[in-house]
């Protein structure tokens, strides 16, 4: 289909959802009622979606696509109906005592028609999470989700058609031609999750039409391992993290900072958890698979650059390339040139780079962009503080990896490179609403004190609050 096609077509579908929304916008119990079948028919097709997303990736694990996918979902919904009434009650205060007796308030408004483009590592939860803080908020949807997951996006297309109306959620299927013309439209907003070379891409379309947008990006995000810190405990922590979704989570823990005496011990207990949990890495189905072959290749070409660099490379099991199966490996004391050491990892793949303290660590993160998340292992809670005050990332968890972003009432998002903007809970409701300001004048008002001519008392009061 030629591009000026797919814009017409896409402008057109645009324009339905918008004159929609501003002829009839979503009420409280509209809304509510929404969530509540959306929820219901997603439990009720869930299997489907595994069965897709397992279809799609080659092997991915049904308990994972649970966790992943599912559980997320559904307890997003839940948490949303339990808090929105409060959420979408005006929030009245007296004005500022100069204009006494005003008052004033804060409405929460739709935004109007919300573009959601979707990614491919978790297809369902990246769709679904931002799609119900848009219908929370009022808002009707046009959702983009990820031709590299196809049999999944047209999974999600038939669920999505079969709970809401034409009018109110629009599912668009389609290439990287679909999804440039779908960003430079002139949505009231743009969501989108997914690399930040693509954001960069996403933003400037959007900027052409001033349409605001949330960017869910990734980055490299540090684990630093403090001294004392029990190796047990963070291996198994840390290998959970990484080990998910065969490392293809934003939040992923994407290198690793110690001493050098606490490598060996590090990966003597990388070895025993893998063997453990992913006995015959090659067939077991609770390791999932790369997405495609050309993430295979290019996570195979990070560790082939590394072998020819002279890096430790420790593989913890077999893979099996025909399968895209990737064995959960380490690369111990990287040079910083190397590829795996500039981009976002998004595989089983853990550098291990040795530094001489936690100071040491603190700048060595520092000097690279601000990451989505930031892992610290420390039982020192002045030194974990110290950590906290001098960094900055989208996020943080304290002895563990990936649960913060579980936290219903934590924001989630990044900062600078990692992303711009939140969402989750109120933060997502409060993305997709216009805080929308009003004053009411009283009936007295002692502005008029302050309107020309100007004379005395004008001065007098002036310079009272100017004092």
């Amino acid at each position: 289909m030629d591009t000026p096609i797919i814009q017409a077509d896409l402008a057109a579908t645009l324009a339905r959802l918008r004159a929609a929304q501003q002829a009839n916008t979503p009420t409280y119990r509209q809304r509510m009622d929404d969530l509540k079948h959306l929820r219901s028919a997603f439990k009720a097709r869930f299997d489907r979606l595994a069965s897709a997303m397992n279809a799609d990736f080659g092997r991915r694990s049904k308990h994972e696509c649970a966790l992943g996918d599912a559980v997320t979902v559904i307890q997003d919904i839940d948490h949303i109906r339990s808090h929105l009434h409060g959420w979408m009650r005006s929030r009245r205060h007296l004005a500022d005592w100069l204009f006494w007796p005003a008052r004033t308030e804060i409405r929460y408004q739709p935004l109007g028609v919300v573009g959601v483009i979707s990614p491919w590592n978790y297809p369902v939860n990246l769709a679904l999470l931002p799609l119900s803080a848009a219908i929370a908020a009022g808002n009707h949807v046009m959702l983009k989700p990820s031709e590299h997951t196809p049999r999944t996006s047209e999974e999600l297309k038939s669920l999505l058609e079969d709970v809401f109306p034409p009018d109110r959620v629009a599912t668009v299927l389609g290439g990287p031609e679909v999804a440039a013309a779908f960003s430079a439209l002139p949505f009231d907003h743009l969501f989108f999750t997914g690399s930040t070379s693509v954001g960069r891409k996403v933003m400037q379309a959007a900027a052409a039409n001033l349409t605001p947008v949330t960017l869910e990006l990734g980055g490299k995000s540090p684990v630093i391992l403090a001294p004392g810190y029990p190796v047990a405990t963070a291996v198994d922590r840390i290998a959970a993290g990484k080990l998910l979704n065969a490392g293809q989570t934003c939040i992923a823990p994407d290198y690793i900072l110690m001493r050098r005496e606490s490598i060996a011990p590090f990966v003597s207990e990388m070895q025993r958890v893998v063997a453990k949990r992913y006995p015959n890495v090659a067939t077991n189905p609770d390791y999932t698979s790369i997405v495609n072959d050309g993430q295979y290749k290019r996570l195979s070409g990070y560790l082939d650059e590394a072998r020819a660099a002279g890096a430790n490379v420790v593989e913890l099991g077999q893979g099996d390339p025909a399968q895209r199966i990737l064995a959960p490996t380490l690369v111990i004391d990287p040079p910083a040139n190397l590829a795996l050491m500039q981009d976002e990892i998004f595989g089983p793949i853990l550098p291990i780079v040795p530094v001489e303290s936690v100071d040491a660590a603190v700048d060595f993160i520092n000097a690279r962009p601000r990451p989505l998340a930031l892992y610290h292992f420390d039982n020192d809670a002045a030194r974990t503080r110290r950590v906290l005050e001098r960094t900055t990332s989208g996020g943080v968890a304290v002895n563990e990896t990936l649960l913060q972003i579980l936290q219903s009432e934590l924001p989630f998002g990044g900062v600078g490179e990692s992303g711009i903007g939140h969402y989750h809970g109120r933060e997502g409701f409060l993305t997709f609403s216009k805080q929308r300001p009003v004053l009411y004048q009283a009936r007295i008002s002692g502005m008029k004190l302050l309107r020309p001519p100007y004379g005395g008392l004008a001065d007098f009061v002036l310079k009272f609050l100017t004092r």
